[in-house]
């Protein structure tokens, strides 16, 4: 009996904290109707965002590596490399808000995502290896010259034009997908996520 009691109370906890994990949505803005954004998904479904009344809009922009020093709050896009290291494809900036881990990843096939501080850059061959740390461990990851770099402006609703790309994590609530942030294309630039 105890065992069972243990294990439903582990389902709940299961349970919950999968209802409050993000919905991450990509696709192209088809319109902007009030604060419902719809948007075509990458698999051709139409889904409605429902944006906060503070919902954050705010728009990539390429940068150079230097931008990022130890101390970096970064989102790491990364694949296998030739022996089993991590190579990072994507360097983004990250808001304190988002939170760590370390998990794959589907803005790339068989990707991992890493978001931590940059706790260490070290040269590696005609790129760096950055040592990542996370609440729940480290990670070391390589940068090479085809690693892309990103930070953001804040954009507007304006920005929300049919055709542009959109990146966010929604919230389901009361079966609405619901989002406080959004990142949107622009100048040619999508979002790295």
């Amino acid at each position: 009996m105890k065992r069972i009691a243990i294990g439903l109370i582990s389902l709940l906890f299961v349970g919950a904290a999968l209802a409050q994990a993000p919905t991450r949505v990509r696709g192209t803005i088809i319109a902007l109707k009030g604060d419902v954004l719809e948007v075509k998904d990458r698999g051709g479904k139409t889904v409605e965002l429902h944006l906060a009344p503070d919902a954050q809009i705010v728009t990539p922009k390429k940068v150079g590596a230097d931008e990022f020093k130890e101390g970096s709050y970064v989102g790491v896009t990364s694949m296998a490399g030739p022996g089993g290291k991590l190579v990072a494809k994507r360097v983004h900036a990250l808001g304190p808000q988002v939170p760590q881990m370390h998990g794959d990843w589907d803005s790339i096939p068989n990707s991992k995502m890493t978001n931590a501080n940059i706790a260490g850059i070290a040269k590696a061959g005609s790129g760096s290896e950055l040592t990542m740390k996370y609440k729940d461990g480290e990670q070391k990851i390589l940068t090479d010259a085809h690693t892309e770099y990103y930070n953001f402006d804040k954009g507007s609703r304006e920005d929300l034009k049919p055709g542009a790309h959109i990146f966010t994590g929604a919230q389901n609530k009361d079966g609405k997908l619901v989002t406080g942030r959004i990142v949107v294309s622009k100048g040619g630039v999508n979002p790295p996520q």
